[in-house]
């Protein structure tokens, strides 16, 4: 079942008190950490395959478009300060590349060539992992990227809000986070990104623990860029 397209249990939104749309809103934000507790074998799976590779100097890569591409980039560029690793240990791209972070970029993502294309700019080598982000499971430039990685013996991951799909079936290790319907229907931005940045919170933070990027609950590696990170 597509459930990232699947019709919202709620109808008449545009008839509903703001009070009655946050509350509903709220009903279907609170079942995603069930959805995602459900997952969390898959995830561990996932997480120990970049761990033993990132302690070989291996990198890590998020690939996505839209929503779930900037979720990635967002986790990606959060690691260097907040755990005092190089830039281009965990790397983001997105469909369509940096100038789709703020403005879409029609029909970026319907290329399958193109993903793997922005990986190779990297030098992606068999010692990195790639993890393709897409809620519906079957954006183009994602599976693309990410069939490519794996045929080239990278280790490659997923988060997709659907079960059985193209993605998952592509990668080695798929994380399948099961929302259901969006309170508006088709607004994978909604519940599916919620699911895929709390998973991506758990990757980075468990990758960088493994590493030794924390000393009891201490970020002791941060980048001291600002007044408040120094009186920290």
């Amino acid at each position: 079942m597509n459930y990232t397209e699947a019709s919202s249990k709620y109808n008449d939104l545009e008839l509903k008190t703001t009070r009655e749309l946050l509350e509903s809103i709220n009903e279907e934000d609170k079942t995603v950490a069930f959805a995602v507790e459900k997952a969390i074998s898959q995830i561990e799976a996932l997480i120990e395959s970049i761990v033993e590779r990132m302690k070989h100097n291996g990198r890590l890569f998020y690939i996505g478009a839209g929503t779930s591409g900037r979720l990635g980039i967002v986790d990606a560029s959060e690691c260097p300060p907040t755990y005092g690793v190089p830039h281009g240990l965990v790397v983001g791209l997105i469909a369509g590349g940096d100038s789709a972070i703020r403005r879409a970029v029609e029909f970026a993502e319907d290329d399958p060539e193109q993903g793997w294309k922005d990986l190779q700019a990297h030098n992606i080598n068999s010692t990195d992992t790639v993890i393709g982000i897409a809620a519906s499971g079957r954006t183009p430039y994602v599976v693309g990227a990410v069939q490519k990685a794996k045929s080239n013996r990278i280790n490659t991951g997923c988060i997709t809000c659907n079960l059985q799909t193209a993605l998952a079936k592509s990668c080695d290790y798929p994380i399948e986070v099961i929302v259901g319907p969006e309170f508006v229907s088709g607004s994978s931005r909604m519940k599916a990104g919620t699911a895929q940045k709390m998973v991506l919170n758990m990757i980075s933070t468990s990758v960088m623990i493994r590493l030794g990027r924390i000393k009891g609950n201490r970020m002791v590696d941060m980048s001291l860029s600002n007044a408040k990170l120094v009186n920290r």
